[in-house]
């Protein structure tokens, strides 16, 4: 996974900045598309987690992103396999420094619902600085045909962690993304955030992924030397879809994408510094500016009926740039 590094690199802001065929009956469908039903058994959950573990511990050693192209998705699966490229242009024989990634105390919370796309999340503790945090990774399957695929990754200490609803079986209950009873819908959390980024507002509660990411942004528009401009775009669509789980209080607990754009132009007679990953993923020669293309992922507390969104985590990664 990206650490965090200066603008211009892959990032990662973590906490304080931070992966069924049913038989036909009445009117159910041979897929369950109509029936409520667990989205996995806790058997599939860790059978899931085990192949993903497998697969990005020998993508990360080889820095092969192909290793684990098959069990990552979505904005995790895009930070990943660009900062494997990333990394593998630099460091062709692999990782020198591999240490296999292990997850433990883990549990699991699987949802009842109908239909497709089916998630669960796996909530762990990890062997990766920083150390004392909860790795939260969404697993995401488009349909029976498909293998479990790491969707999100956030990583939250202990303390912030909601309590989820459960039934009386221990399933927790999904949100519906168009869900009306929340401060924000979960499909209008990427909106709302990347409109926030662009103008400010009170949707959010301040903190270091909403009002000081703005203003350390609004700064570096600022820079001597260097004009800095940002676009950005939310993502809801397919594995980039939000997810969320109900809290025990009725709010939501909602993993959303957003997409960003950072075009940074150097003045007449300067050079644009391009770092050693960006360089690996940028297209065309940055002769007087480059654009820094990047996924960023968050998980936020979204409250029952009005107030404002809390997010946790986000972790963000360079996913491309292009050299003008």
């Amino acid at each position: 996974m990206s650490r965090v590094r200066r603008a211009g690199r892959p990032v990662s802001y973590m906490a304080a900045v931070a992966v069924l065929s049913l038989t036909a009956s009445g009117c159910v469908t041979v897929h369950g598309e109509r029936e409520v039903v667990r989205t996995a058994t806790r058997t599939e959950a860790a059978r899931a987690l085990k192949d993903f573990l497998t697969a990005y511990n020998k993508a990360d050693k080889a820095y092969d992103p192909a290793l684990d192209a098959a069990r990552v998705t979505g904005p995790l699966g895009a930070i990943n396999q660009a900062g494997l490229k990333a990394r593998h242009a630099q460091n062709p024989d692999g990782n020198a420094r591999h240490v296999p990634l292990k997850l433990t105390d883990v549990t699991y919370s699987i949802p009842k619902k109908a239909g497709w796309p089916r998630w669960f999340v796996v909530d762990a503790q990890a062997n990766r600085k920083p150390h004392g945090y909860r790795w939260l990774i969404v697993f995401t399957r488009a349909d029976a045909g498909e293998v479990w695929r790491a969707t999100y990754l956030n990583l939250i200490l202990p303390d912030r962690l909601p309590e989820l609803k459960k039934d009386e079986d221990g399933h927790v209950e999904p949100v519906a993304v168009a869900s009306s009873g929340l401060a924000v819908a979960p499909r209008r959390l990427g909106g709302t955030y990347t409109t926030f980024l662009k103008s400010g507002g009170d949707a959010f509660t301040p903190g270091p992924h909403t009002s000081q990411w703005k203003a350390a942004r609004d700064r570096n528009k600022k820079r001597l030397g260097l004009a800095v401009q940002y676009l950005d775009e939310p993502q809801n669509d397919g594995a980039f879809a939000p997810v969320g789980l109900r809290t025990k209080d009725g709010g939501a607990l909602v993993f959303f994408a957003t997409h960003h754009y950072e075009k940074q132009t150097a003045s007449k007679g300067l050079d644009v510094t391009v770092e050693p990953d960006v360089k690996a993923l940028m297209k065309g020669e940055a002769k007087q500016s480059v654009t820094l293309e990047r996924i960023s992922n968050q998980v936020a507390l979204d409250p029952k009926g009005s107030g404002k969104v809390t997010v946790l985590s986000r972790m963000q990664g360079l996913v491309g740039a292009k050299g003008e």
